[in-house]
C-alpha cells in the first residue's frame, strides 16, 4: 500500500475513533443535564475527571511502544520489537498498581478537595471514583497493545475497539440516567465496557501478531533505561498537560462548585476540537519515526511546516465558527439557563485551545523523532503558568478565571517553543522559525480573515455578534475557499504530507 493510502487509511481510522468520542461528548451532556440533578451531574463530571487522571500514569509508554515498533519494523528488528513491548508492558503493570493506590488516597480526601460538595453526595462520589478508576487503571497494561497497533500502522483496530467502547458505554450511561439510576451504577456500566474492550484488544493483538507476547525474559534493564530516557520528556509533557487541562474542573469545583456543569460542557466542546485535530495529525508518528531512522532532518522540517498549515486551517475553520456561534450552540445544546455563565467560558477556552494546538504538529514530530528529552522548559512553562494563573484568577473570578489561566498558559507555550525548543531540535528537525510563523501560521490564518473578524465581535459581546449573524455564511464560505486555494498551492490537497517534498529551510 502506498504511503499516501496508508496516511489516508490511518487518518480515517483516527477520525472514526475521534468521531466516536466527539459524538459522545456532543450527545451526553444535553441528555444527562436534563435527566439528572445539578449536583449529581456535577458529581458525575468530577468522577470522570478524576478517572481520567489514571491515563497520565502511562508515562508516555504507549507512544514509546508505537515509535519503537515502527522503528524496529523499518529495520526488520524483531528482537527489539519484542523487548520493547515486554519491558513496556511490565512497567505499565507496575503503573496500574501505583494508580490504584493513589486512587484510594484521592477517594479518602474527597471532602478536602471539594469542601462545598453536598454531604449526601460524598459516599456516591467515593464509590463511583473507586469503581471507574480501578477499571481504567487495569487498562494501563492494555495500552501497550494499542502501541503495537500504532507502530504497525493498524490504526483501524484501536479505532474500532476504543470508539465502539465509548459508544456502548455512553448508551449504557444514558439508559441508566433515564431510569433514574445512581452515579455509582453509571460508573459501573462505563467501567465494565472498558474491561470488555481490553479483552477485545488482546485478542486482536494475538491474531494480528501471533508471535508477540509478554515474556519476562525479554524485560531488560537496558531497554528500560532507553524507554525511561525516551519517556522522561513525554512524562514532563504529560505532567504539563495535567496542569493545563486535567486540573481545571477540580479548581472550578473548589472555587465555584455551581459552575462545574457549564465549565464541563464548554471543556467538552474544546476537547472535541483538539481530539479531531489530534486524530488527523497523529498518523504522522510512524512516518516521522521512519524519517528519523533514515536521518532526514529536512524532510522532518518539511513535515512540521506542512502539518502546521493543515492544523491552522482546520483550527480556524472549525474553532472560529464555534466561537462566533457560542451563544446559540449552548442554548440549543443544554438550555438557556447555562448561556450566560457558559458563553464567556466557552469563548475563552476555544481561543486558548486554538493558540495551544498550533504547536501540536511540531510536538508530534518532535516526539516521533525522539527529541522530547531535549525540551522540558516549554511544556513546564505552559503547565506551571497555566496552573498558577488559573489558581490566582480562579480565586478572584471563579470559573472564568480558570479559563483565562488556560489562555495565558497557551500563549506562553508557543513563545517557549519559538525561543527555547525549536533552536535545540534544529539539528534533527530542520526548519526556519520565521517561515513557521509566517507561512505555517500567519498566511493560513489570513485566509480566514472574515471569520477572524467575526470572532473579534464575539469577544466584544453576544449582542454585537447577534446583530451580525447574517454575515456568518458568506464569511465562512470565503474563508473555506481561500484556505483551500492556500493548501492547493502548497500541494496539500492532492498530495499527502509525506509526498509533498522538501522546502526551503531558511528563515
Amino acid at each position: 500500500m502506498s504511503t499516501r493510502r496508508v496516511f489516508f487509511k490511518n487518518a480515517l481510522a483516527n477520525l472514526g475513533r475521534g468521531g466516536a468520542a466527539g459524538l459522545v461528548a456532543l450527545l451526553l451532556p444535553p441528555l444527562l443535564v436534563r435527566h439528572m440533578t445539578a449536583a449529581d451531574y456535577a458529581v458525575w463530571v468530577l468522577v470522570l475527571q478524576v478517572g481520567a487522571y489514571v491515563n497520565y500514569l502511562d508515562f508516555g509508554l504507549q507512544t514509546a511502544v508505537g515509535r519503537y515498533v515502527a522503528f524496529a519494523q523499518e529495520r526488520n528488528d524483531r528482537e527489539q520489537r519484542d523487548t520493547v513491548f515486554s519491558t513496556a508492558f511490565a512497567a505499565l503493570a507496575g503503573a496500574c498498581i501505583v494508580s490504584i493506590l493513589l486512587l484510594l488516597v484521592v477517594v479518602s480526601a474527597v471532602r478536602l478537595l471539594f469542601p462545598s460538595l453536598p454531604a449526601e453526595s460524598v459516599a456516591t462520589i467515593r464509590w463511583a471514583m473507586a469503581i471507574l478508576g480501578v477499571c481504567l487503571a487495569l487498562g494501563l497494561p492494555a495500552s501497550a497493545w494499542n502501541g503495537v497497533f500504532i507502530g504497525l500502522q493498524k490504526y483501524e483496530t484501536p479505532a474500532m475497539t476504543i470508539g465502539g467502547t465509548r459508544i456502548i458505554s455512553a448508551v449504557g450511561v444514558v439508559i441508566a440516567a433515564f431510569a433514574g439510576k445512581s452515579v455509582v451504577t453509571m460508573a459501573g456500566i462505563m467501567g465494565g465496557t472498558y474491561l470488555l474492550s481490553y479483552g477485545v484488544q488482546y485478542l486482536a493483538v494475538r491474531r494480528m501478531v501471533p508471535d508477540l507476547a509478554f515474556e519476562l525474559g525479554m524485560v531488560r534493564r537496558t531497554t528500560a533505561k532507553e524507554l525511561f530516557s525516551y519517556c522522561f520528556g513525554l512524562t514532563v509533557m504529560s505532567f504539563s498537560m495535567l496542569l493545563v487541562t486535567g486540573l481545571d474542573l477540580i479548581l472550578v469545583g473548589r472555587f465555584q462548585f455551581g459552575a462545574v456543569t457549564p465549565y464541563s460542557v464548554a471543556a467538552s466542546i474544546t476537547t472535541f476540537l483538539s481530539g479531531g485535530l489530534g486524530a488527523v495529525l497523529n498518523v504522522m508518528l510512524p512516518h516521522a519515526a521512519a524519517l528519523h531512522a533514515r536521518e532526514e532532518p529536512e524532510a522532518l522540517g518539511c513535515l512540521v511546516l506542512n502539518s502546521t498549515r493543515i492544523a491552522v486551517v482546520l483550527l480556524v475553520i472549525t474553532g472560529i465558527p464555534l466561537m462566533v456561534l457560542s451563544g446559540p450552540i449552548l442554548r440549543l445544546w443544554i438550555g438557556q439557563s447555562f448561556v450566560a455563565s457558559g458563553q464567556p467560558i466557552l469563548v475563552t477556552l476555544l481561543l486558548a485551545n486554538i493558540v495551544r494546538l498550533v504547536g501540536l504538529p511540531y510536538s508530534i514530530v518532535l516526539v516521533s523523532a525522539g527529541q522530547q528529552r531535549l525540551i522540558k522548559v516549554s511544556p513546564l512553562t505552559e503547565g506551571i503558568s497555566n496552573f498558577v494563573a488559573s489558581v490566582v484568577l480562579g480565586s478572584m473570578l471563579g470559573a472564568v478565571g480558570v479559563a483565562l489561566g488556560t489562555l495565558a498558559g497557551s500563549i506562553l507555550a508557543i513563545a517557549s517553543h519559538l525561543v527555547y525548543s525549536m533552536p535545540r531540535t534544529r539539528p534533527v528537525i530542520r526548519f526556519g522559525r520565521k517561515k513557521w510563523l509566517w507561512s505555517g501560521i500567519m498566511l493560513p490564518t489570513m485566509c480566514s480573515l472574515p471569520l477572524v473578524i467575526l470572532a473579534g465581535f464575539s469577544l466584544a459581546g453576544s449582542a454585537v455578534v447577534a446583530e451580525r449573524l447574517w454575515m456568518f455564511g458568506p464569511a465562512f464560505a470565503i474563508s473555506v475557499f481561500a484556505s483551500a486555494v492556500f493548501l492547493h498551492r502548497h500541494g496539500l490537497l492532492h498530495r499527502s504530507l509525506s509526498d509533498s517534498g522538501a522546502e526551503s529551510i531558511s528563515g
